[in-house]
């Protein structure tokens, strides 16, 4: 089943000199359940923001977006703002959790948003955190956590709505190598074990490696022929 479908994305900005820049042209894209792919290229290619259309965070200059079989063509903001939220989990580079709650009121907060019974929050939070090995963790604040650590609490926060796609933006990027293995190995256990789909943007051959496949962007263009040179 298709969790998310991405047809002739084009995006464009204007330039400081009045001229189009094309950052994305005609990009199309279809992720499976429990598929992770890997979105590789040159640091600027265009993979921040290829994420940013398809987590609805930004909007394309053309082309359509659909995840779960919800187009997100046309929607207004308070619609757009409330898919996201009901079946998009982000991780980022850099964790952004919230320096004066618990990792585990962190995990639980995205679902007391979502007006989710604060037992049944607390019951998946600590599930969560669990599963990301922080179950002895879940009292600590982010500054008492090592960024490995933090970075974990992040993929914890990002399933707490059950998303039907997860997309993390050079997720172990902050990290050093011993943390990102770990990280990475979590990430490939998330997708083989809860069916998750997800999509990465990395510089990291690493990752990159575990993913069902490995797309590169280039010229403004996505390609699902990738050298050894694709990934740096």
């Amino acid at each position: 089943m298709n969790m998310l479908v991405a047809t002739d994305l084009t995006k464009t900005f204007i330039g400081g000199d009045g001229g189009v820049l094309t950052v994305l042209d005609g990009v199309s894209l279809t992720v499976e359940r429990g598929e992770m792919v890997a979105i590789v290229g040159a640091s600027g290619a265009g993979k921040s923001t290829l994420l940013h259309l398809l987590g609805a965070l930004d909007r394309p200059t053309h082309g359509r977006v659909s995840i779960d079989g919800d187009s997100l063509d046309g929607l207004g903001e308070e619609a757009l703002a409330t898919l996201r939220n009901r079946k998009v989990g982000f991780v980022f580079q850099f964790h952004h959790l919230l320096r004066e709650f618990s990792a585990l009121e962190n995990v639980m907060i995205p679902m007391q948003i979502a007006g989710r019974d604060r037992d049944h929050a607390r019951n998946r939070a600590e599930d969560l955190l669990g599963r990301v090995g922080l179950g002895a963790r879940m009292s600590h604040r982010p500054a008492e956590m090592s960024g490995g650590e933090q970075q974990r609490t992040a993929v914890a926060r990002a399933l707490a709505l059950e998303p039907a796609i997860v997309l993390a933006d050079e997720p172990s990027g902050n990290l050093d190598h011993a943390n990102s293995e770990r990280l990475h190995n979590l990430l490939a256990e998330v997708v083989r074990d809860l069916e998750i789909s997800m999509v990465i943007a990395t510089h990291n051959r690493s990752l990159a490696s575990r993913a069902n496949r490995v797309l590169l962007i280039e010229d403004a263009h996505l390609t699902d022929t990738v050298v050894g040179e694709a990934v740096r």
